[in-house]
């Protein structure tokens, strides 16, 4: 941006690649590999793997970003945003900065129509899903899935877009898990109420930023204008022939959920994991696929890193800011151990006594499928898990300093949360007491 006005060659410069690409191949998915290519991150596996167990069992095993060149004859990327690190980076911030960063953009980037995408130089209206690599990851998963596929869906004037997991029941069928009340469930609730099929279009393979933005809590309709905020750059989109408005990509595969049919979904490993339920569940008709030459498949292995920082990160602004109502609050964690989803540890600059307990129940307040959070001073290393339980270890005292809420609502994907949904809760004030704070100052080797 130059004197607030759009420049394109300053948006070439800065977003693209040094190659010759149009602005329709702004920031993208291949500019982002690339990058991590270019930074020695990227393992690249060149012999042939299948899509059945294989690549994701590859991908489990190294953990990093692994680009395969052959699977099942098809490109795929996993671990994509494997770690912190791969986040800091896209976001041009160090680790410990990425929730500042969160939680201080607003949804309101700027997004663009435009013509034409390079997401159409293949378009294939005989539709079959099976050629391309959807994965199976685990032994007992009802089928092969799409993990990483943000579905936009528009109805009566509200959009959508959000990643949900796609079970493939037939070459051009999906059976997608809505969860009550999220807005995909909700948009179609309201369309199959009128009889009507909800238009949807799964995009795969977008700008990080933007897949990064759709798991995010925003207001309705804005998680485009997020994407462009967080990015510093406007976001384009171009119509589907069914009308809905996709940002370029590798793959996007138009349909519409229909307004009847449900299939069962599952097996499914989630982030704990441990096995999903089997639903019964949406059914997704594709209608035609679109995509560039020689695409990269994106899948996010469930319960694998990318997984779980992708469904927790997005959290940790909301808790952050809570937070931040009620004392000093400095930093945010969800920590790995805890499936990026289910533990907290929250650090503040404490003021007065009580600071911790009031954290505590703001995070709950927060994220209301949070089951366990610590509260730490400033001198703790909250993404150190042997710090915080030296916290625990010498600044807890078990009668007064652990606070227990039992009955209250928990998450779905807990295993041991009761069947009516509900869960009990245990926050941990492991803050130094103020009356006599010196007691728990840790020795320091002196400076050169």
């Amino acid at each position: 941006m130059s004197n607030g006005r759009f420049d394109l060659h300053e948006y070439n410069n800065k977003y693209l690649s040094p190659h010759p690409f149009s602005i329709k191949d702004t920031m993208s998915f291949r500019n982002f590999i690339d990058q991590l290519r270019s930074t020695g991150k990227l393992i690249e596996i060149t012999h042939p793997v299948s899509s059945k167990f294989e690549a994701p069992g590859i991908a489990k095993e190294k953990g990093a970003p692994i680009l395969f060149h052959d699977v099942d004859g098809k490109k795929a990327i996993m671990n994509l945003l494997g770690s912190r690190d791969e986040l800091a980076a896209m976001f041009s911030v160090p680790k410990d900065g990425i929730i500042e960063r969160l939680a201080n953009v607003s949804p309101d980037g700027e997004t663009k129509i435009v013509s034409d995408s390079p997401t159409k130089e293949v378009i294939e209206t005989d539709v079959d899903l099976t050629k391309l690599p959807i994965m199976k990851h685990f032994e007992r998963d009802g089928s092969a899935y799409i993990t990483a596929g943000i579905v936009v869906s528009e109805y009566d004037g509200t959009m959508n877009a959000s990643i949900h997991r796609l079970m493939v029941i037939g070459k051009d069928k999906l059976a997608a898990r809505l969860v009550p009340p999220r807005h995909t469930y909700l948009l179609h609730k309201n369309a199959a109420a009128k009889g009507e099929q909800l238009p949807v279009a799964i995009v795969l393979g977008a700008d990080p930023t933007i897949t990064f933005a759709t798991t995010t809590r925003v207001p309705v309709g804005k998680e485009f204008e997020y994407a462009a905020a967080l990015r510093g750059s406007p976001v384009e989109l171009f119509e589907c022939d069914n009308g809905i408005k996709v940002p370029h990509a590798e793959i996007v595969l138009e349909g519409y959920i229909d307004v009847e049919e449900v299939a069962d979904e599952g097996p499914f490993v989630d982030i704990t994991g441990t096995y999903d339920h089997v639903r019964k569940e949406p059914v997704i008709h594709i209608t035609k696929i679109m995509h560039r030459k020689d695409p990269i498949y994106h899948g996010i292995l469930p319960a694998g890193a990318e997984h779980l920082l992708m469904m927790g990160v997005p959290y940790e602004p909301k808790i952050y800011n809570a937070v931040g109502e009620v004392t000093t609050v400095k930093n945010v964690v969800l920590t790995e151990g805890g499936c990026c989803y289910l533990h907290a540890v929250v650090q503040i600059d404490k003021q007065t006594e009580g600071d911790g307990k009031n954290a505590i129940m703001a995070a709950f307040a927060a994220h209301t499928s949070l089951k366990h959070v610590v509260v730490v001073d400033e001198d703790i290393d909250i993404f150190n898990p042997n710090d915080v339980e030296f916290a625990i270890a010498t600044r807890v005292k078990g009668d007064s300093d652990i606070m227990i809420i039992p009955g209250v609502r928990g998450s779905s994907l807990d295993p041991r949360g009761a069947p009516d949904g509900t869960s009990t809760k245990v926050g941990i004030d492991a803050t130094k007491v103020l009356a006599n704070v010196e007691d728990f100052e840790r020795a320091k080797m002196p400076q050169e």
